[in-house]
C-alpha cells in the first residue's frame, strides 16, 4: 500500500466494494494506490502486470479528468460551459457529454444532466442542505431539459439559465478510460474502486471471478455478492448522500420531472455491464424509474444486468445474474426477473 488517504473513509469504501462483508481478499495486489478525487476515495489495485509508473499515470489521469469535468471548479470545462452558455470542449469532455446525452435520450429523461440547478438548490453540491419551496422548484424546472443541450463535435451550447452536471456518468466513464489504459499497458488483472463504481479488469489471478458486494441500503453489511470478470459494477441509492429535515429523509437522486428526490419504491440499484458509463448512468435512471419501469427498460435493451433492493427489503435480480449473484442475508425475499 502506498500513499494512504483518509483511512476512515477508505475503510468504508473497501468494505462496500470487495468481497462479502469486509473479509480480506484471497489474493494480495502486487501494487496498489489510493487517492482522493471526484469527491471520494479511489483505489487502483494491480494484480498481474503494470508497475509504479503505471499507477502514477492512473492517478494523474483521474485528476486530469476531474479538472475537466468538475461542476464546481471554476477552471473546468463544464464550469465554463455552465457560466458562459457555450464552450469548445476537449475531445475527452465532448465524448463524455455525447455519451451522457445518449443515455438521457435512451431513458426518456429519467437521467437528465441538466437537473443541476435544482440539485444545487437542495444543497447537495454546496453542503447547505434545505428543502426548497414549491415556487423555487417550479421556477427552475423549465430549465431541466437535456434535449436543449446542443453538441456539435466538441462545440457545446446551453439555453440561457441552463446548467449541466456530468457527475452521474463521470466515475463510470473514468473506469472505462482507466481499464482501457491498463490493458493497453499489459495489465491482465486489476480492480478499480472509484468510490463505489467498481471496474474489474480481467479476472483474479488464477482465473476466478471478482466478488463484489452489494451493500445493504438499510444498514450495515451487504445483501449479496455478484461475481464478475472484466465488468463494471455501479450502485446508486438513497443512502449515499442525503439529509433529514422534520423527520423526513431527502436524498440526492432527484426525479427530473418533479425536481424532488425520487420516491420510486427502490432503496438501491446496482447495474452490471461491460460499460462503466452505461452502468453509472443507468444506476441513477433506473432508480428514478422504479422497479417496474426499470425491468421494462432491461427487457427492451438487454445490454446490462441489475440488482434492485426495494424499500421493503426485497431483492430483485435480472435473469443474467441468476448464476453469479448470491444472497448473503438469507432471510431476504429474492425474485428473478425474466425476459
Amino acid at each position: 500500500m502506498r500513499r494512504p488517504v483518509r483511512p476512515a473513509v477508505l475503510g468504508l469504501a473497501l468494505c462496500l466494494a470487495l468481497m462479502a462483508g469486509c473479509a480480506p481478499a484471497p489474493a494480495q495486489p502486487a501494487l496498489e494506490t489510493t487517492f482522493f478525487a471526484m469527491d471520494t476515495v479511489m483505489s487502483v489495485k494491480l494484480y498481474q502486470g503494470g508497475d509504479e509508473a503505471l499507477l502514477d499515470q492512473a492517478e494523474a489521469r483521474v485528476k486530469d479528468l476531474e479538472a475537466r469535468w468538475s461542476v464546481t471548479d471554476e477552471h473546468s470545462e463544464i464550469y465554463a460551459l455552465d457560466r458562459d452558455g457555450a464552450a469548445v470542449l476537449s475531445p475527452e469532455t465532448g465524448a463524455l457529454l455525447d455519451g451522457a446525452l445518449a443515455l438521457c435520450r435512451r431513458t426518456d429523461g429519467a437521467l437528465d444532466i441538466s437537473v443541476y440547478p435544482v440539485l444545487r438548490t437542495w444543497g447537495f453540491t454546496t453542503g447547505e442542505h434545505a428543502v426548497p419551496d414549491e415556487e423555487t422548484i417550479a421556477a427552475l424546472l423549465p430549465l431541466v431539459d437535456y434535449a436543449q443541450v446542443r453538441l456539435d463535435g466538441t462545440s457545446a451550447a446551453l439555453l440561457p439559465g441552463m446548467e449541466i452536471d456530468l457527475g452521474s456518468v463521470a466515475k463510470g466513464h473514468t473506469g472505462d478510460v482507466l481499464a482501457a489504459h491498463l490493458k493497453e499497458n499489459g495489465v491482465a488483472s486489476a480492480l478499480l474502486d472509484l468510490g463505489g463504481s467498481i471496474q474489474a479488469v480481467g479476472a483474479k489471478p488464477g482465473g476466478s471471478p471478482w466478488r463484489v458486494a452489494v451493500r445493504d441500503p438499510a444498514g450495515e453489511g451487504n445483501v449479496g455478492v455478484v461475481s464478475v470478470t472484466d465488468m463494471a459494477v455501479v450502485t446508486s441509492g438513497g443512502y449515499e448522500r442525503y439529509f433529514e429535515q422534520d423527520g423526513v429523509r431527502y436524498w440526492h437522486i432527484l426525479d427530473p420531472r418533479t425536481g424532488k428526490p425520487a420516491r420510486s419504491g427502490l432503496a438501491s440499484v446496482t447495474v452490471v455491464g461491460e460499460s462503466g458509463l452505461l452502468c453509472d448512468g443507468l444506476s441513477t435512471a433506473l432508480f428514478v424509474m422504479g422497479l417496474d419501469g426499470a425491468l421494462d427498460h432491461w427487457r427492451q435493451h438487454r445490454d446490462f444486468e441489475a440488482v434492485f433492493v426495494s424499500q421493503d427489503g426485497s431483492v430483485t435480480i435480472t435473469a443474467g445474474l441468476e448464476d453469479i449473484f448470491a444472497l448473503t442475508q438469507k432471510d431476504r425475499a429474492l425474485t428473478v426477473a425474466r425476459p
